[in-house]
C-alpha cells in the first residue's frame, strides 16, 4: 500500500500527503467531475492552527478540456485499482512461497502411495452376536477331553489335608485360566465324624442277637446315644408314607423306622419319623444290581444348610459365635445299614407290605413285635478349617452384578458323580468363557463368579457361610446362582430345580442345546428333550441361595430313571462306575457344561437381566386357589381374604408395568437400564419374609423355605381345622396370614419402584 500511495504522489507532482479523500458526485448539468481533496502538514498560523489548501477543478470552458479531464479521471481508478490488486496478490504469493515445495511434496504423497508406508484403513471392532457366542462356547468345550479329564480330579473328605490340596490345585487352575482376579474364603467350621468307638446296629429275636453291618457308612449330625424299639418299614419316609402307616394301623411311637433313600433327603425322612415319636431311625440304600451288597452309606440329618451350630452367623474365624445350634438338629440317633443287613433284618420281619412299597430287590416286610433293633451312636463333633475357592470375569459395563457358577468340591468317598462332575464343569467353564473374553471379543455386561465350594457334603456349609458372611450386600449384586453339583447322573431324561424366575431361561436353552447323543440314534435340536420340575431339596447347593438369600437358583441333572444313580453317598461312586452307568459319559458332560454355560452368557450379555418376574404371577395364583377352597372357614373366623387378594392384584399390575416400562424404554441408556434392572432384583429377596429373623428362621423364603411364615405351612395349618380340630390355632392363623399378606404386598411395591409410583388398591 506504501507503494501505492508513493506512485499516487508522484503522479501528481506534490509532497508527502496525510490523507486522500476521492468523492465522486454528478452535477446538475449532468457532467461529472473528481473532487479531490489533500491535506497536508504545514507551518501553524499566526493562532497556531494547521493551514489547509484545497484545489477545486471547475467546471471547462471548452469541450476538449472537459474530455480530456474525464478519461485522465478513468486512467487514474483504473490504475488505483490495479495497483491495489497487484500488491495484494504479490503479498499472498510472497507468504506462501516457503510451503510451497512442501505442499507439492505432500501432494504427490497422497497420490504416490510408497511401499514401505501403505495407508491401511481402521478395523471397526466387531461386537459377537448371541449365535456367534453359542458357536464360540460349543468349539471350546467340544476341543476337551472331558471324560480324561475328569478322571485326574479325586475329591475328600471337607477340611482334610488332601482337600487343601484340591483347594490349591483348583486356585492354580483358574489362575491359569487367566481370569481378572482369583481368591479364597476361609471358614471354620464344625462337622460331625465318627469316633473311635464304632457305630453298632443289632436286631434281636426269637434266634438270638444279630449284628447288622453298617460298613463305614454314617449319617453327620445324628443325636448320640442308644435307642431300642421294634422296626417299622416306612417306605421312604415322606409324610404320606407314614399317613399309610397311620390308616393300616402301625404304630410309629417308640419304634425304629427303617426306610430306602430317594424321593426327599436324609434330614426329612428323620424328621417326619421324629415327629411321630420314633426313637431312631436306620437309613438304607438298594443295590444298583441283584445282589445286596456290605457298602457304607453316607448322609447328613440336620434339616437345614451351612454350620448348624452357627446358625445365622457367618463362620469366619474372627466371629464371636454365640452359643446356639439350630432347630434343625435331630435328637434321635440315625444310622444307616448296608443292603446285605436290611436283607437280613427283612428276614426276621412280617406283615406284607403294600404292594407299591415293595422293593425290586427284597421281599419286604413290615414290621415285628417278636424282633427289637437297637442302633447305638458314637459320632463325634470336631472343627474344620475349610477353603472355598473363587474366580471372576469381570464384567464391562456392570461389574458390579454377577452370576454365580458353583460345585461343591469335597465328597465322602470317590465322589465322580457327587463332586467330581461339577468341579470338572467349573474349571471348563471358566477356560472357556475366559478364552471367549480374551480372545473372541465377548464382552459381558455383568461379571461371572465361578465357586468351588467346601464341606458341601454335610449339608451345603461352605455355601451357606458364604452367604451368611455376604448376606447384607448379595442380594443386590448376584442376580443368578448355577449349580453343577451331580449334573450328570444319567443321560436319557433331563431334570431341573429352579426359581420361577429361572424357567424362561431354562427353555430357551433347551430350545438350543443339542441332547446328549443317544446309542444308535443321531443328535436332534431340541425335540429329545425330556424335562421334569422338581422342587429344590434342602441339601442342594442352590436351595441357600434360593431360600436364605433371596437369590434366583438352578440346579439341574440329566438322569436315567427314578431311582438315580446308585451309588451316590457311597464309595463306589467311582468314575469306572459312573462310565458303566452313563456309556456317552463325555457327550452327557459336554452337553451338561454347555446348558450351564449358554445360561451364564444369556444372563451377561443383553441389557435387560434375563429373569422372567412375571412368572410369580402363576405360583401367586396357584395359592389363591388353594386357599380360596377354605373361603367359608375363614369366613367363619371373622376373616377376609380380600386383602390377600388385593396384596396378589398390586404383585400382578407391577409386574404388568414395569413390562412396559422395559418396552417403552431405551436400553442404550445404561443409568435407566440399570435402575429397572434394580426393580427386577428385588423380586425374590421381598419373598423373604421381613417378619422373621434370619438367625432364627434362615430359611424364610414364603413360597420356598421351610418355617412356619410359608405359604405351604399356612395352608397346613388351615386344613387341620377340618380333618385336626384340636390341633388347629385359630390366633396362629390369623398371623400366618397377616404375615403372608405383607411380604406379597411388599413385593409388589418393590417391583412397582419409587414410592411415588406405587398403584395399589387398599
Amino acid at each position: 500500500m506504501d507503494n501505492a500511495r508513493s506512485a499516487i504522489s508522484n503522479l501528481f507532482g506534490s509532497g508527502p500527503l496525510s490523507y486522500t479523500r476521492f468523492s465522486l458526485t454528478r452535477q446538475m448539468d449532468g457532467d461529472s467531475h473528481v473532487e479531490m481533496k489533500l491535506s497536508e502538514e504545514e507551518d501553524g498560523g499566526e493562532n497556531g492552527m494547521t493551514d489547509h489548501v484545497h484545489a477545486h477543478v471547475a467546471k471547462p470552458r471548452s469541450s476538449r478540456r472537459n474530455l480530456w479531464c474525464k478519461t485522465a479521471a478513468t486512467g487514474l481508478l483504473f490504475l488505483i485499482g490495479f495497483l491495489i490488486g497487484y500488491l495484494s496478490y504479490h503479498g499472498r504469493i510472497q507468504a506462501t512461497s516457503t510451503c510451497a515445495g512442501e505442499r507439492i511434496a505432500c501432494a504427490n504423497a497422497a497420490t504416490t502411495p510408497s511401499l514401505e508406508d501403505e495407508y491401511v484403513e481402521p478395523e471397526v471392532e466387531r461386537v459377537p452376536y448371541w449365535n456367534d457366542l453359542r458357536t464360540m462356547l460349543f468349539n471350546r468345550l467340544r476341543a476337551v477331553n472331558m471324560n480324561k479329564d475328569t478322571r485326574q480330579l479325586l475329591s475328600y473328605e471337607a477340611g482334610s489335608e488332601r482337600d487343601d490340596s484340591l483347594a490349591n490345585d483348583i486356585h492354580v487352575q483358574l489362575t491359569n485360566a487367566k481370569l481378572d482376579k482369583v481368591w479364597n474364603d476361609e471358614h471354620y467350621v464344625k462337622l460331625q465324624v465318627p469316633s473311635s468307638l464304632p457305630n453298632k446296629v443289632v436286631a434281636q429275636s426269637s434266634g438270638g442277637s444279630e449284628k447288622l453291618e453298617t460298613g463305614d457308612g454314617y449319617v453327620a449330625y445324628s443325636a448320640t446315644g442308644r435307642a431300642t424299639g421294634k422296626p417299622v418299614y416306612a417306605n421312604y419316609g415322606r409324610a404320606e408314607d407314614f399317613q399309610k402307616l397311620k390308616d393300616l394301623k402301625i404304630p410309629v411311637n417308640g419304634s425304629v423306622v427303617l426306610v430306602r433313600t430317594g424321593k426327599i433327603t436324609f434330614a426329612e425322612k428323620v424328621a417326619n419319623a421324629e415327629g411321630l415319636n420314633a426313637v431312631g431311625v436306620l437309613i438304607y440304600c438298594e443295590p444298583a444290581g441283584s445282589q445286596s451288597t456290605k457298602e457304607g452309606l453316607f448322609g447328613h440329618a440336620h434339616l437345614g444348610t451351612g454350620d448348624p451350630f452357627t446358625p445365622g452367623f457367618p463362620s469366619f474365624n474372627h466371629t464371636q459365635f454365640p452359643p446356639a445350634k439350630s432347630s434343625g438338629l435331630p435328637q434321635i440317633p440315625v444310622q444307616t445299614i448296608t443292603s446285605a443287613a436290611v436283607e437280613s433284618l427283612f428276614s426276621k420281619m412280617n406283615e406284607d407290605p403294600p404292594e407299591e412299597w415293595k422293593s425290586r430287590v427284597f421281599i419286604n416286610k413290615m414290621t415285628s413285635d417278636e424282633t427289637t433293633v437297637t442302633l447305638e451312636v458314637n459320632n463325634q463333633m470336631v472343627e474344620r478349617r475349610i477353603y472355598n475357592i473363587f474366580g471372576v470375569i469381570q464384567g464391562f459395563d456392570e461389574p458390579d452384578r454377577y452370576v454365580v457358577i458353583g460345585a461343591q468340591r469335597d465328597s465322602w468317598g470317590p465322589g465322580a458323580a457327587k463332586a467330581g462332575v461339577g468341579t470338572t464343569m467349573l474349571l471348563e467353564l471358566a477356560r472357556a468363557i475366559s478364552s471367549m473374553v480374551k480372545t473372541g471379543g465377548y464382552k459381558p455386561k455383568r461379571s461371572i463368579v465361578f465357586a468351588s465350594w467346601s464341606a458341601g457334603e454335610f449339608g451345603a456349609v461352605g455355601a451357606t457361610e458364604w452367604l451368611e458372611g455376604y448376606s447384607a450386600t448379595l442380594h443386590s449384586k448376584a442376580f443368578a446362582y448355577i449349580n453343577l453339583d451331580a449334573a450328570v447322573l444319567g443321560s436319557s431324561k433331563f431334570k431341573v430345580s429352579a426359581s420361577p424366575m429361572l424357567y424362561k431361561v431354562v427353555e430357551q436353552t433347551m430350545m438350543e442345546v443339542k441332547p446328549p447323543v443317544k446309542k444308535n440314534r443321531p443328535p436332534t435340536r431340541g425335540s429329545d428333550w425330556t424335562k421334569e420340575v422338581v422342587p429344590l431339596s434342602m441339601d442342594n447347593a442352590a436351595f441357600p441361595f434360593l431360600a436364605y438369600a433371596g437369590i434366583p437358583a438352578i440346579s439341574f441333572s440329566f438322569y436315567d430313571d427314578d431311582e438315580g444313580y446308585p451309588y451316590l453317598g457311597t464309595k463306589m461312586d467311582s468314575w469306572e462306575n459312573l462310565g458303566s452307568a452313563v456309556t456317552n459319559l463325555e457327550d452327557v458332560l459336554q452337553t451338561a457344561t454347555e446348558v450351564a454355560g449358554q445360561m451364564a452368557i444369556r444372563m451377561t450379555y443383553s441389557h435387560e437381566l434375563y429373569l422372567d418376574y412375571e412368572q410369580y404371577n402363576q405360583e401367586l395364583i396357584n395359592f389363591i386357589m388353594k386357599i380360596s377352597q377354605y373361603k367359608q372357614d375363614i369366613k367363619a373366623m371373622n376373616l377376609t381374604l380380600q386383602w390377600l387378594y388385593s396384596a396378589r392384584g398390586d404383585f400382578s399390575r407391577a409386574t404388568a408395568a414395569l413390562r412396559e416400562d422395559f418396552r417403552n424404554t431405551d436400553l442404550n441408556n445404561k443409568l435407566i437400564c440399570r435402575q429397572m434392572n434394580d426393580r427386577v432384583m428385588k423380586v425374590e429377596y421381598n419373598f423373604l419374609s421381613p417378619y422373621a429373623s434370619p438367625k432364627d428362621t434362615p430359611l424364610r423364603h414364603i413360597i420356598f423355605g421351610s418355617s412356619s411364615y410359608t405359604l405351604s405351612a399356612l395352608l397346613d395349618h388351615l386344613s387341620l381345622r377340618r380333618s385336626n380340630p384340636s390341633a388347629f390355632n385359630a390366633d396362629l392363623l390369623k398371623n400366618q396370614l397377616a404375615l403372608a399378606t405383607w411380604t406379597i404386598q411388599g413385593a409388589a411395591n418393590a417391583l412397582s419402584g419409587d414410592i411415588w409410583n406405587i398403584d395399589n388398591e387398599f
